[in-house]
């Protein structure tokens, strides 16, 4: 996720939209996936914000591992 995030930064408007659909995708299949609304319920209210949302996932990983 952090580095499809950064990938984000270095492209072009036409190619943002792109990433961010694939984004987009990744970050609702990991709450399902991993079932991540387990381990952090407020994780879907800050699914929009992918900085915040990365730093949820890694808060779950430190947490948890």
């Amino acid at each position: 996720m952090k580095s499809k995030q950064r990938e984000l930064k270095r492209h072009d408007e036409n190619e943002i939209r792109s990433f961010e659909s694939i984004i987009k995708y990744q970050k609702n299949y990991m709450v399902e996936q991993y079932k991540l609304l387990y381990y952090e319920p407020s994780i879907k209210q800050e699914i929009k914000n992918t900085e915040i949302f990365i730093g949820n996932v890694q808060k779950i990983i430190d947490q948890y591992s």
